[in-house]
């Protein structure tokens, strides 16, 4: 069985291949500029599932509407990660340096 997350990259490569891409960027810091606002804007739509408004009357949290929205993100978070010809083993890497300068931080008080 493949690992989970060589399936994610390719399913999206393959939607990528379905796409019509006449509008996206060509140059490659165009396109993680484009993936990031994105991102901001499906984590924006992510938040609005929440009841972050303390001066607003809460509504029941709705998991399956955050879990899309989380999932939207997913999907460009893996896009911009093709971008910039990661695969999902530097994933991992970068992920395991990066985790091991949080943790030493959490060791030191940041």
């Amino acid at each position: 069985m493949d690992d989970k997350l060589d399936t994610i990259f390719s399913l999206q490569k393959n939607l990528e291949k379905m796409m019509n891409l006449d509008r996206y960027p060509k140059d490659t810091q165009g396109k993680i500029s484009a993936l990031c606002t994105a991102i901001i804007h499906e984590a924006v739509e992510l938040q609005r599932n929440t009841n972050w408004k303390w001066w607003k009357k809460p509504t029941p949290f709705d998991e399956a509407a955050a879990r899309e929205e989380l999932i939207d993100i997913w999907h460009f978070v893996i896009q911009a990660s093709l971008e910039l010809n990661m695969t999902p083993d530097d994933i991992l890497k970068e992920y395991q340096k990066k985790h091991q300068i949080n943790r030493q931080r959490q060791i030191d008080g940041y």
